[in-house]
């Protein structure tokens, strides 16, 4: 039996700029963080001459090519695993939807499997554009490349996408402290809202492609609040990165009516009003998790809790995607 893990996410800025929309043309900059919750893949030999297929439903088929989840049977394809005898499932600490990057945690943890299972050794970088070329290019998902990327390598990482394609990847230089004091004052929230990302993105990837100066402008600054995070990050100072996440959320909010809803707009009030210093929602938009930087821990807490929000407390992950178990 093979289990492999990849570490969701949260994005501590440049969102959107990893579309290619965008990058192809005027180059993208993000700093993505992995998070202690993860998508299992677990994969074992059976006894029997079919392929045998577990996620939300369950698939029994006689081969790979007649697997319905568009994205298992593309990662079979790509590595030629024809799957009889064979029984794949796969399971999360957190549910799909949520913005924190679980199809690219899925996609990265379901390669680094199959490859495993063909003693297969991939490169971080091997294994991420291998999860972009199934989602990007042959399902044509309108969707950026951070989730696949900051899946495969963990960390605190900094990405440069740059317009020939090519991702630059390193870690961020912050301080011990600087990391301790950020992962302490992070706060994270569930709204109870789950959303399809690529629903979200099309209108951007639309408005990007078609050059709508508006969405470009809004990408551009997006992109300056990024380095300017990054800047925040090195020099310690997170009070400015929580000024930096205010800034990004209304610009966030002007790229599309599903970014936000009244409801949403009502919590990260309150949010800010209870000791809150910066916030955002995180992920593509529309539902999924506000996250929150704040030295007033208690009093957000009991006020996010008390409008009906759930927290999930979460550390820092250092590593990317892994093989947990193999027997």
């Amino acid at each position: 039996m093979i289990i492999t893990r990849s570490p969701l996410r949260i994005t501590l800025g440049g969102g959107g700029t990893d579309l290619p929309s965008y990058y192809s043309k005027h180059g993208g900059f993000l700093i993505a963080a992995a998070v202690d919750k993860f998508v299992y893949i677990t994969l074992h030999q059976t006894f029997v001459p079919e392929l045998i297929v577990k996620y939300s439903k369950m698939e029994r088929v006689e081969h790979s090519e007649e697997v319905q989840h568009p994205i298992i049977r593309e990662a079979l394809r790509l590595t030629q695993t024809q799957g009889a005898y064979l029984e794949l499932a796969s399971m999360a600490d957190i549910p799909a939807g949520t913005g924190l990057g679980s199809s690219g945690s899925f996609t990265t943890a379901l390669l680094k499997a199959l490859h495993a299972h063909h003693d297969n050794i991939v490169h971080p970088e091997e294994l991420a554009e291998q999860a972009c070329r199934i989602e990007i290019d042959l399902l044509k998902e309108p969707i950026g490349k951070q989730d696949q990327y900051i899946a495969a390598y963990g960390g605190i990482t900094c990405f440069e996408f740059h317009p020939d394609g090519k991702v630059s990847a390193a870690p961020l230089k912050m301080s011990l402290e600087t990391r301790y004091n950020l992962e302490d004052n992070l706060l994270l929230f569930f709204t109870g809202y789950s959303r399809d990302a690529s629903e979200v993105l099309q209108e951007q990837d639309a408005k990007s492609k078609e050059d709508d100066s508006s969405m470009i402008q809004n990408l551009h600054a997006v992109k300056d609040m990024a380095l300017r995070s990054r800047q925040a990050f090195e020099s310690g100072d997170l009070r400015r990165f929580a000024e930096i996440m205010n800034e990004h959320w209304r610009h966030k909010k002007k790229r599309s009516r599903r970014m936000s809803n009244s409801r949403i707009n009502e919590w990260y009030d309150l949010a800010m009003e209870s000791g809150a210093l910066g916030g955002k929602l995180i992920g593509a938009g529309g539902g999924g998790f506000l996250m929150f930087y704040s030295e007033d821990k208690v009093r957000l807490r009991h006020a996010m809790i008390q409008a009906g929000l759930k927290e999930v407390r979460f550390r820092f992950n250092a590593s990317g995607t892994e093989i947990v178990s193999r027997s």
